[in-house]
């Protein structure tokens, strides 16, 4: 369950904190979309503020200390005219904000964001190479932990759902629907084996145990999904190269 009352403490502290400072205070990602999981999803937080400078930070300190201490993730702080400003750049980040988002206090900043699109396609190919180069990285970290296997996994499930769900947009496609079905289009149009995706998402979401699988077994076939993706899309957005 996605803890209603903690996000509701922190929106009071934080309100406290920042006085008229304070813009908006926005929940986004999971807990606003309705998939959230426990032990694995992240509580993702925005603060929106009218300046960021070194005293208004240390002002929001003790509400953001509280919230580190239950256990969430930081919350972004950014300013209204950043937000505009990086728009072009963080393109996947706000796209995907403005899908699933609820306005907890303030101004509803995200509705009105414009997103120019010219660097969308560079920065899905940008970050699918990189997750997937820190996905080896990460592995040879945990190797011989199979507990420990398991939760890189899991833990990677969501960002290279959002990656896939970017790169189909990029090629022209909706990219709507749910991590499951984004997944599955992709894979379809790539013309490549995705089920393993699928077997991860009812891993995470209670439906198949761990211990119903080998733990390598799925890794490898992961890793080889995410590699012919990423190399898949990169020839596909730049057919030239």
């Amino acid at each position: 369950m996605v803890p209603e009352r903690l996000i509701n403490e922190f929106v009071e502290r934080v309100r406290t904190a920042a006085g008229a400072n304070l813009l908006a205070a926005i929940l986004y990602g999971s807990a606003a979309a309705g998939d959230y999981v426990a032990d694995y999803s992240d509580v993702n937080l925005l603060c929106v503020l009218r300046e960021t400078s070194f005293a208004a930070i240390e002002a929001l300190a003790p509400a953001i200390e509280w919230w580190s201490k239950q256990k969430h993730r930081v919350p972004l702080l950014l300013s209204a005219d950043e937000m505009r400003q990086s728009a072009d750049v963080f393109s996947i980040e706000f796209l995907d904000m403005q899908r699933h988002y609820r306005l907890l206090w303030g101004e509803d900043i995200l509705k009105t964001l414009e997103i120019p699109m010219r660097w969308h396609r560079a920065q899905v190919e940008y970050e699918l190479r990189e997750k997937t180069i820190l996905l080896r990285q990460r592995l040879l970290m945990v190797s011989g932990n199979s507990e420990t296997k398991w939760d890189l996994l899991l833990r990677s499930v969501p960002a290279f759902g959002t990656l896939f769900r970017h790169a189909l947009i990029a090629l022209g496609e909706a990219g709507v629907g749910s991590k499951r079905d984004t997944a599955a289009a992709l894979a379809g149009k790539l013309g490549i084996d995705g089920s393993v995706f699928a077997e991860l998402l009812d891993t995470r979401e209670g439906k198949k145990e761990r211990k119903s699988a080998q733990v390598d077994e799925v890794f490898a076939r992961y890793l080889k999904l995410v590699e012919q993706a990423t190399s898949a899309v990169d020839k596909m957005l730049d057919p030239a190269s």
